[in-house]
C-alpha cells in the first residue's frame, strides 16, 4: 500500500505564481495525495483560482490568519499523510518529485526528513541557478547552512514529536524547525533535483531584508539556551557566528543594503576565515557598492546568469516547459 503524502500550500496574494504551483503539485504521478491549501484572505484573484480547482484538492480555506507558520500549521493539524511538506505558492514541483520522496523513504526506513537539491527562477520562470547542497546533519545546520525549503519532506510522526513552526519566526520558520528535527531523527540529502524556487521582487527576504537578518541571531540565540544545542555551538561557536553573519549579509545585499551587508560579510570572515571561499563574490559585490561602483558586480552576476542555461545542462528538468506553459 502506497502511503499517504500531505502537501499544504500557504497562500496569500500571489495569484501570478499560484497556478503553477497548483498544477505542480496535482500533476504529479504519485496516486495518494491530499493538498491542502491554506489563504489568508487573498484579495488578487487568488481564491478565484483555488475555487477552480476545489474538486480536486483534499480541503480549502481562505480566512485571516497570523502569517505563514501559522497558515502551515492549520493545514499540518489536518493533515493525514504519512509523509508532509508544505510549498509556497510561488515555488513548484518538478514532475516525479512525490514518487521519488516515496521511494527514498521507503529505502530508508531509519530516516524522519529528506532534502533534495532545487534550481531557482526569476519570476517568469526562467532559470538561473542550481542549488545544490550536502549531508548536513545537526551541527551544520546551527552553522546557518541553508537548505530549500520546496525540497523538503519530512515524516509527519517526527513533525509531530519535534512540534509544528514557532509562529514567532517568519523569515527563517523553516530553518527553526529543521534544527528542532535533526534533534529528533536522522535526516538525509537525495542529490535530485525536487524543486523550482522563485526569487522576485516581491518576496518578503527582499522587500524585508533587514527583518529577514536580524532572525538569524534570533535562531543562535533561542539555541543557545538551549543546554543540547549550547553544547554544541560551544564546540563550534566561531563557525557559527560566521554563518549568522553570512546568512545575515547575503538578506541585506539582496535587499539593498551593501554596507551593511559588507560590515556583515567582514564579521564572517574575521570569525571564520576559511567560510569566504562560499560567498567571496557576494563580499565584493557589497564593497563594490558601497564605493560607487556596484555596476561591476551587477555586471558579474548578468555574465553569470547568461551562464545559467550552460549550468543547468545536466540538470534533469523532464517536463518543466509543461509547468512553465500550464
Amino acid at each position: 500500500m502506497k502511503p499517504l503524502v500531505t502537501i499544504i500550500t500557504p497562500s496569500y496574494n500571489q495569484a501570478e505564481f499560484l497556478r503553477y504551483t497548483i498544477e505542480s503539485v496535482l500533476n504529479q504521478d504519485y496516486p495518494s495525495i491530499e493538498y491542502i491549501i491554506i489563504d489568508g484572505g487573498s484579495t488578487d484573484g487568488s481564491q478565484e483560482i483555488i475555487k477552480s480547482y476545489s474538486d480536486r484538492l483534499t480541503w480549502w480555506i481562505s480566512e485571516p490568519d497570523q502569517g505563514q507558520a501559522d497558515a502551515i500549521n492549520k493545514g499540518f493539524k489536518r493533515a493525514k499523510g504519512e509523509i508532509v511538506a508544505w510549498l509556497n505558492s510561488d515555488d513548484m514541483y518538478l514532475p516525479g518529485t512525490v514518487s521519488q520522496v516515496v521511494k527514498v523513504f521507503q529505502n530508508n526506513p531509519d530516516v524522519g526528513m529528506i532534502y533534495g537539491d532545487a534550481v531557482s527562477s526569476d519570476k517568469d520562470g526562467r532559470l538561473l541557478n542550481e542549488l545544490r547542497f550536502d549531508s548536513w546533519h545537526l551541527e551544520e545546520f546551527l552553522e546557518f547552512n541553508i537548505i530549500c525549503q520546496p525540497a523538503v519532506f519530512m515524516k509527519r510522526s517526527i513533525l509531530e514529536k519535534s512540534g509544528l513552526l514557532d509562529l514567532s519566526y517568519h523569515f527563517f520558520l523553516d530553518h527553526q524547525l529543521w534544527i528542532r528535527i535533526a534533534r529528533e531523527t536522522n535526516l538525509l540529502h537525495h542529490p535530485h533535483v525536487w524543486a523550482v524556487s522563485r526569487y522576485h521582487d516581491q518576496a518578503k527576504n527582499i522587500t524585508m531584508s533587514a527583518q529577514a537578518g536580524e532572525e538569524a541571531y534570533r535562531i543562535l540565540n533561542w539555541a543557545k539556551a538551549e543546554p543540547d544545542l549550547a553544547k554544541i555551538i560551544e564546540k563550534n561557536h566561531q563557525k557559527v557566528l560566521s554563518g549568522a553573519h553570512q546568512i545575515s549579509a547575503r538578506y541585506l545585499l539582496d535587499g539593498g543594503y551593501p554596507v551593511k551587508a559588507f560590515k556583515e560579510y567582514f564579521q564572517s570572515a574575521l570569525a571564520w576565515f576559511p567560510s569566504i571561499t562560499g560567498y567571496w563574490h557576494r563580499f565584493i559585490f557589497s564593497g563594490l557598492s558601497v564605493v560607487g561602483l556596484g555596476f561591476l558586480g551587477k555586471l558579474f552576476y548578468r555574465l553569470k546568469r547568461m551562464r545559467s542555461k550552460y549550468i543547468l545542462q545536466d540538470v534533469d528538468l523532464t517536463g518543466w516547459e509543461g509547468i512553465r506553459s500550464s
